[in-house]
């Protein structure tokens, strides 16, 4: 079901800087909001990526900005440029006219206040902007369910004001069961706003692909799987037998390296840029081996595969560390850590995955688009 006219109305912001999970994860919780009969309006704002934000809503594209390094230290433009001020204030500008222009009844930022630090050059006016329409939109924050650490004094505090000062609902994306808010927010139990659980933003259940590999290795959608493709490649040459694996090294790596990674590969491992079906690869897969992004860990529950994880710790990033330990210590995954990760030690792991009993399917609630859809209709309510 499609928006109609006096449907309620959803501006949503979402900026993805390295990989594209903040867009996956937005794009389906839009999709179910438009398939709800919101009228939905996406602003995106880093490097496009086909497919998203996807059919059935508005979408807005600021000028494209992406972070300068893994450790998100600098933002550039598509060029890779560094941004001065005036791109900023040119970017601002559009943003508080998209908004403007849309009369929303709901505005979702996804990530900010807790993350996307990075963009309070025109984060801040449009949170000053929302405060002063007539009538006022709700203003709600879209955010996973595990968080960065924060190491900088000051800087959950920060979050809290901001919380305060300007939000009616905290909407998590996640299973309480599996991990809360306060777990890696330590502060929100003094959050005024309510914190409310959509469940996991999987997608739909997949149906089996066409082809099978014993073994699907996917290095993620940003620029940080490069040692992850290189030792992928350096094990299958060292695994025995002859089952096929596939290794998706997504559309960032950089061509001499796909090109290293296919001239090596041994007649086993095939190498793809993208599947767009890769949530059905998993499906007639033995084994996953990715990074512990949230999106790929939502793909692995809908699959119900055995998982090896290398979660991403450059500059600092502590989120998938953390995932990839829940996921453990609850028997769902083994953890490689991306220090120890060479061809010979992923090799280990991979025949010692294979090896363990298929994980039973998850009990986690993976709805968390539709969640998303009734929790709003119940804000506006």
């Amino acid at each position: 079901m499609g928006a109609r006219v006096n449907s309620p109305r959803v501006f949503f912001y979402v900026q993805h800087l390295l990989g594209i999970g903040h867009l996956a994860r937005a794009s389906r919780v839009a999709a179910a909001l438009s398939a709800d009969g919101f009228a939905v309006t996406v602003v995106t704002g880093g490097l496009p990526v086909p497919g998203f934000p996807g059919a059935g809503v508005e979408h807005v594209e600021l000028p494209a900005v992406a972070t300068a390094s893994e450790g998100f230290s600098g933002l550039v433009d598509e060029s890779g440029a560094p941004v001065d001020d005036d791109f900023k204030a040119r970017r601002t500008a559009l943003l508080l006219d998209a908004l403007a222009r849309s009369r929303p009844d709901i505005v979702i930022i996804e990530a900010f206040p807790f993350g996307r630090r990075q963009m309070r050059f025109e984060l801040l006016p449009l949170l000053e902007a929302v405060a002063a329409m007539q009538p006022k939109p709700k203003l709600v924050t879209s955010v996973r369910d595990i968080l960065q650490a924060r190491v900088k004094p000051g800087r959950n505090e920060e979050t809290l004001d901001l919380l305060n000062r300007h939000f009616d609902l905290v909407m998590v994306h996640g299973d309480p069961s599996f991990a809360r808010l306060e777990d890696t927010f330590p502060l929100a139990s003094t959050v005024c706003a309510p914190i409310a659980y959509t469940g996991l933003v999987a997608g739909p259940e997949p149906a089996p692909a066409e082809d099978t590999f014993e073994v699907v290795i996917s290095a993620g959608g940003g620029a940080a799987g490069a040692s992850l493709v290189a030792a992928a490649v350096d094990a299958a040459n060292k695994v025995g037998g002859n089952a096929p694996w596939a290794l998706i090294t997504g559309p960032n790596l950089p061509a001499e390296l796909f090109d290293d990674a296919e001239r090596r590969a041994p007649d086993r491992l095939t190498v793809f840029r993208f599947r767009q079906d890769f949530p059905s690869l998993l499906r007639n897969a033995e084994l996953s081996v990715s990074q512990a992004g949230y999106n790929t860990i939502c793909d692995i529950f809908r699959a119900g595969c055995r998982a090896l994880l290398v979660p991403f710790a450059a500059g600092g990033e502590t989120e998938q560390s953390e995932r990839a330990a829940r996921l453990e210590a609850q028997g769902l995954a083994l953890t490689l850590t991306e220090d120890a990760l060479a061809g010979e030690t992923l090799a280990e792991a991979i025949v010692r995955a294979l090896g363990r009993p298929k994980p039973q399917r998850t009990v986690l609630d993976l709805d968390g688009a539709a969640g998303s859809a009734r929790m709003l209709r119940g804000l506006l309510a």
